[in-house]
């Protein structure tokens, strides 16, 4: 088959495996789906594919209303590519093409603004100033559905230039006006009845004094309680805590993002950590559902001080708990290993997490959980408003640099600061590892973390560890695994 007669498999048996790797539209409705659409699947002839929601809309198809493709899990993709396409869609994601413009996007990757047009568009079908356009669109989706704010000032939260251009948008992608759309939000339930899959970023209340809500999706099973597990260890009073009972957790924490500070919540789902696991192949046998969980979401809600923080804080939790990934790729790789099978088959699902603030974990990969503690309190700026026991932001890199010169804590903020060292999601991940190494008082061991968790690279294995080229390109994943089981 080629690989739109694959697509089409996964379209016509409605396989939530592969929604955000790819999206589908119809020619003859002008409507653009994700794969597990619940409507009557398209004839053959009338589909069209495209790599992303941006590409679709970029040729006139509008986003359906049952279905939310905008919505989708991201496609694990852009972790798993080191090159300048997947740096750039992270860049993206983050909200640096809003904040810093094209130009800004192309500095940080190294290229000229016409080569990340080029690219991108080559690769995604459609370039940097439409992708964003398109995450706008949902970000402005999600206000207009969860806060009764003036629409006026949902525009410019969600990143548009101008009125006209907020209004422009919302109809092309989603043949609505913003009044129409808000109007269409349920007011009472939990779920809506206009989108009744369960990977649906959609709103929960419209309860706007207790935090925006969201349901930030993910693919496949998820082994939530390992995530949580190893959260709660980690945690740092007065930025983190971890409370509740196992199996309904609630994970809060401090965030500073570009326009202001945050509070995230993210509640462990119950049961979220079963599932039997996809190891069947993905290519091969589309057309067959996994006997593995297709999908689900996190509940969690945003305490934000400027709006306009929204779509960056949603992408920092997702890379922290690793909502991208696609556990059916890293199962069915991993579980051909001997070694590996039996920890895969009583795991399905288990992520790798990463971080919500890249210069916050890599002070802590070095100096450990107590050192971090003390930092926090004599260091980390307070917050204008508590929020119970969470206090304090994590101190900048350049605090630290400035307060504790010497020694390896002293070189690595410095680093951080002086911008020698980069670990934002566009960073050269080898690049990084090799200023990392190069620090004073660095080790491997830590660089790797460093370069697991803060850069998202799902393909990192401790130095001192052999591993087998089979476990390309989740050697992450594997070793999360020997981890829980003791092995290492």
């Amino acid at each position: 088959m080629s690989d739109e007669d694959t697509r089409y498999e996964a379209v016509r048996s409605r396989d939530a495996r592969f929604d955000g790797e790819f999206f589908f539209a119809v020619q003859t409705t002008g409507i653009y789906c994700r794969p597990s659409c619940p409507a009557v699947t398209p004839k053959r002839q009338n589909v069209r594919f495209y790599a992303t929601a941006a590409a679709a809309q970029g040729s006139g198809f509008r986003a359906c209303r049952r279905c939310r493709p905008d919505a989708a899990p991201g496609s694990a993709e852009w972790n798993v590519r080191a090159d300048a396409v997947g740096r750039a869609m992270r860049l993206i994601g983050d909200g640096v093409v809003d904040r810093e413009g094209v130009a800004g996007l192309a500095a940080r990757l190294g290229y000229s603004a016409r080569q990340v047009q080029r690219q991108l568009t080559a690769e995604v079908g459609a370039g940097p100033v439409a992708l964003a356009r398109a995450q706008r669109a949902h970000t402005a989706r999600v206000l207009l559905q969860t806060t009764g704010l003036p629409i006026t000032q949902i525009a410019f939260a969600a990143g548009f230039a101008s009125v006209r251009q907020f209004n422009d948008t919302i109809r092309a992608v989603y043949a609505s006006t913003p009044s129409e759309l808000r109007a269409a939000a349920p007011r009472t339930g939990p779920t809506p009845r206009s989108a009744p899959t369960p990977t649906s970023d959609a709103p929960l209340s419209d309860a706007p004094a207790a935090g925006i809500p969201l349901r930030l999706a993910y693919r496949g099973p998820y082994r939530s309680a390992a995530v949580f597990d190893l959260l709660a260890a980690e945690a740092v009073p007065g930025v983190e805590t971890v409370t509740g009972s196992r199996g309904r957790r609630t994970y809060r924490r401090t965030l500073r993002l570009p326009y202001g500070t945050g509070i995230a919540e993210v509640d462990e789902r119950p049961g979220g950590g079963s599932g039997r696991s996809a190891s069947a192949g993905r290519t091969a046998h589309l057309a067959h559902r996994s006997e593995g969980n297709p999908g689900g979401w996190l509940d969690a809600r945003l305490h934000l001080t400027d709006l306009r923080d929204l779509t960056t804080a949603v992408q920092r939790l997702r890379r922290l708990f690793d909502l991208d990934a696609d556990p059916y790729a890293v199962d069915e790789r991993l579980a051909a290993d001997a070694r590996l099978a039996p920890l895969v088959a009583a795991r399905p699902g288990l992520r790798s997490p990463g971080t919500a603030d890249p210069h916050e974990l890599a002070v802590r990969a070095l100096v450990g959980k107590a050192e971090a503690e003390r930092l926090v309190l004599r260091y980390g700026k307070t917050l204008d408003a508590p929020h119970g026991p969470l206090t304090h932001l994590f101190p900048e890199a350049a605090v630290l640099a400035q307060a504790e010169p010497a020694g390896p804590l002293g070189a690595l903020t410095t680093a951080l600061a002086d911008g020698a060292l980069r670990l934002d999601p566009g960073a050269d991940r080898d690049e990084a590892e090799r200023s990392l190494l190069a620090l004073p008082g660095m080790d491997g061991t830590t660089a790797t973390v460093i370069r697991t968790r803060a850069l998202g690279d799902p393909d990192t294995a401790p130095p001192d560890m052999t591993t087998p080229d089979a476990w390309r390109p989740w050697r992450s994943y594997a070793v999360q695994h020997l981890r829980l089981a003791g092995e290492l």
